[in-house]
């Protein structure tokens, strides 16, 4: 299962990147060391997007294993598409290069294929808080905070450490205020999105932009921290769309989340630390696509259920983790 068998896309600044990546994000659950060890064998197993970000505390054991992996001859750099983000902390003058400098030193990499500004917004919250933890400093989107901190990520380009960059937990009326004002615009955003929450708007705003859809949460996220769950949350793959194509085809629902996924034109980046699931994932971004009839069925099965609600980032006289997403009289200048 090498990387030939990948599917590829092509960003719009030219450069290829696999149709399908794995996660790193599993903190809550693993500890680095288990998830290093998931990233060698995914490599061994043929994937070649890896999704990092400083925030996960495994960034320096994941390097070990790219540098391992590559001095071995068992991949080459240029094969390896590896993302990483700048955390909310960080997004201060002169701050998303250190955050940078450090992502490069512990993934012992030169240079990264895409990185990201993790939430468009500077506010911080301690690792592993409750759901109703709060910081008082936090506040709500700003344009002019927000373009200071992509201009340091515009400047990443330009110092040939980036060859992308990217944006992630945004909305359409965030992005309609800051695209025009980009000199480089992002070749990638990152997304919540899987059968239950398929943010039509957002997804299709940003394919007619030419900037690239990155999935996350692509299996409805059922091993996401407690703090992100709540009564009213759909589970993606007991739903009876979703049921029917798995049975149709004699696949696990995961592997119909996937397909559809792929089939609308996003990059999913599952997450898992075990072998024969994450080995499935990638065998379901190859083989045996959904039908036409079947990717319809699909399309009704959004029921607007965001799982990733972002409360702990909400600022003081917010009314609830919808304003994050909802910016009507939240954009200021």
């Amino acid at each position: 299962m090498g990387n030939g068998f990948v599917p590829k896309r092509v960003l719009y600044n030219g450069d290829e990147i696999p149709g399908i990546g794995m996660g790193t994000f599993g903190s809550d659950r693993y500890s680095p060391a288990e998830v290093a060890a998931a990233v060698a064998g995914a490599i061994r197993g043929g994937y070649r997007l890896f999704d990092c970000a400083a925030v996960y505390g495994n960034e320096d054991l994941i390097g070990t294993v790219f540098e391992e992996a590559i001095n071995s001859g068992v991949v080459k750099r240029e094969e390896l598409f590896i993302f990483s983000k700048v955390w909310n902390d960080q997004h201060g003058r002169g701050e998303v290069l250190l955050s940078l400098a450090k992502t490069l030193r512990d993934l012992r990499l030169d240079y990264l294929d895409a990185f990201f500004v993790h939430w468009p917004f500077p506010n911080y919250h301690a690792p592993g808080c409750d759901g109703d933890a709060r910081n008082p400093n936090s506040v709500p989107f700003s344009t002019d905070r927000f373009m200071a901190t992509w201009r340091q990520m515009e400047r990443l380009v330009d110092m040939k450490l980036v060859r992308s960059i990217g944006m992630s937990n945004m909305t359409v009326p965030k992005l309609e205020a800051i695209l025009p004002l980009c000199r480089i615009k992002p070749a990638v955003l990152e997304l919540e999105l899987h059968p239950c929450f398929q943010q039509p708007r957002l997804f299709d705003y940003c394919v007619a932009q030419g900037i690239q859809p990155i999935a996350y949460c692509p299996l409805g996220s059922p091993n996401r921290p407690e703090r992100d769950k709540t009564p009213e949350d759909l589970v993606d793959m007991e739903q009876p769309e979703v049921l029917a194509a798995a049975k149709a085809h004699g696949i696990h629902p995961s592997a119909v989340c996937l397909k559809w996924s792929i089939q609308r034109g996003a990059i999913p980046i599952p997450f898992s630390v075990h072998e024969k699931n994450y080995l499935a994932n990638l065998r379901a971004a190859r083989e045996d696509p959904l039908t036409g009839e079947e990717m319809a069925a699909l399309a009704k099965t959004d029921k607007n259920c965001r799982l990733i609600k972002g409360q702990v980032f909400l600022w003081p006289g917010a009314r609830s983790w919808e304003d994050l997403w909802d910016p009507e009289g939240y954009i200021s200048s």
